[in-house]
């Protein structure tokens, strides 16, 4: 079999697209306005095909991203997606040179993480990906739990918050603000770029399941010209009857919020919708404060699972971007045999201020793959948890417990969307 691997062109997205929703078992997106708005944010330069003659039987992508890493920074990173290969060519190599092609193209784009999130994950971790972040979800029975707002400072209640319906649309300059103060406050989560507001906004009826049209509310503080909104939720419902009455379920897309009490009163608010007996969200952080707040955590049944999954292209580069939580110093020795130029020692030198990597020739404290170092970089797991599983070993005494420390973020990571 002879293929071709090149970069997409424009006027083949539909047939590469299409490649991609056969993959995946059908249609992808839910309308033409969805499939437009993919059209749209797609990076052709950043995307590749693999062809037999006229067919396209491989397909990947990937979007720029800038990734929040813990001391608030913002690392620029290849948000890899839209993988996949035609059951017809499965057991080709054709997978393996697409993630060959890609991590070389994003190590001469200057980017030092790759990110993706994996229908399978089992598929990734052979070529150096790792679970840098995790999700909660909730399925709160609200008959039984209510959410407690606790008091702002100066203020009783709810501290003159105000919640008001608002069109999506409408919405969405008032959203893409609340989000972009927030993203440097938790790991993990993405700038957006433009178009990427169409995106969580697309709302087509083929994919709500049941459920009601997109709704928003907006929480506002303030009055008049003043006013200013420091939270939002997007959500739906989906009703429900029986016997007894309504159990109509409140569908959760997005929550965030400027401070705990108004983020405590949207979900107060999603907690006590006429008609609904159940609140359902499916990516929350694993640190969520929905947790502490609800009077009944048992009823709220808690679930975690992977979400993120990262791979640090350039080793040095990638560690010497994010902050530490204390100071550290450890040499790692690095096993990376798909990326072999990050193979070898590495001096990690660093603190709450920012922090350098360089090559050494020094003894090595703690020895790893480039797959469990990618699942410490957000600060999700810690390197202890990891040699507790066998998957890191301690060479210098006290070396783990120090990069334990170093490593960790005072919040957990979080991907608050998928691409």
């Amino acid at each position: 079999m002879t293929t071709d691997l090149r970069v997409l062109e424009a006027s083949e997205w539909d047939r590469w697209f299409g490649t991609l929703e056969r993959a995946f078992g059908g249609a992808l997106a839910g309308s033409p306005d969805q499939r437009e708005m993919w059209r749209s944010v797609t990076e052709y330069e950043r995307s590749i095909g693999v062809w037999d003659g006229e067919e396209c039987v491989g397909t990947a992508g990937a979007f720029t991203f800038g990734l929040s890493v813990p001391g608030g920074g913002v690392v620029s990173a290849a948000g890899v997606t839209m993988v996949s290969v035609a059951a017809t060519h499965r057991r080709r190599g054709i997978l393996t040179s697409m993630m060959r092609r890609q991590l070389d193209d994003v190590r001469s784009w200057g980017q030092s993480v790759a990110l993706l999130t994996a229908s399978e994950p089992e598929i990734y971790g052979r070529f150096g990906y790792g679970v840098g972040t995790r999700q909660l979800s909730a399925e709160i029975d609200t008959s039984r739990v209510s959410v407690k707002v606790p008091t702002a400072p100066g203020a009783d209640g709810d501290g003159g918050t105000r919640l008001r319906y608002v069109a999506p649309d409408d919405a969405r300059e008032a959203i893409e603000s609340v989000y972009a103060r927030l993203v440097a406050s938790r790991p993990g989560m993405l700038e957006r770029r433009p178009g990427w507001d169409r995106k969580l906004l697309v709302d087509p009826p083929e994919t709500r399941e049941g459920a009601s049209a997109l709704q928003c509310v907006l929480a506002r503080r303030g009055e008049g010209d003043d006013a200013e909104t420091v939270g939002y939720a997007l959500f739906r419902i989906k009703p429900t009857w029986d016997s007894a009455g309504p159990k109509g379920t409140v569908v959760v897309d997005q929550v965030a919020a400027l401070d705990p009490v108004t983020y405590a009163t949207v979900w107060r608010f999603l907690a006590g919708i006429d008609l609904t007996s159940t609140v359902s969200a499916s990516n929350l952080p694993v640190d969520d404060p929905i947790q502490f707040l609800v009077s009944d955590v048992r009823r709220a049944r808690l679930g975690v699972r992977d979400s993120l999954h990262v791979r640090l292209v350039e080793v040095g580069a990638a560690l010497a971007a994010r902050a530490y939580q204390a100071p550290v110093d450890v040499v790692f020795e690095v096993d990376d045999a798909f990326c072999p130029w990050n193979e070898g020692r590495w001096r990690l030198i660093g603190d709450d201020k920012g922090a350098s990597c360089e090559r050494t020739a020094d003894a090595a404290d703690l020895s790893l793959s480039v797959r469990e170092l990618a699942t410490m970089y957000l600060g999700d797991t810690s390197p202890a948890a990891l040699a507790r599983a066998g998957l890191v070993r301690e060479l210098r005494p006290g070396a783990l417990t120090e990069a334990s420390i170093a490593f960790a973020s005072p919040l957990a990571p979080w991907l608050p969307h998928g691409f």
